[in-house]
């Protein structure tokens, strides 16, 4: 995965693009990325979407 704080879109394929958290298509030059990061039990955890529709979709039990 690449780093999230690195320039997406420089040097990002599929193959190593974050993966959306609802449909699992691979985000690539998105200008409609959406991430979610928290801190769970000392572990940052992250979520990217593709768009606000698939971050509306996602459903994790918070």
């Amino acid at each position: 995965m690449v780093d999230p704080t690195s320039d997406l879109g420089t040097d990002v394929t599929a193959e190593n693009a974050p993966h959306c958290a609802s449909c699992d298509d691979p985000i690539v030059d998105e200008p409609t990325h959406r991430v979610v990061t928290w801190v769970e039990e000392g572990v940052t955890e992250t979520r990217h979407f593709c768009d606000e529709t698939c971050l509306k979709e996602w459903n994790d039990g918070r």
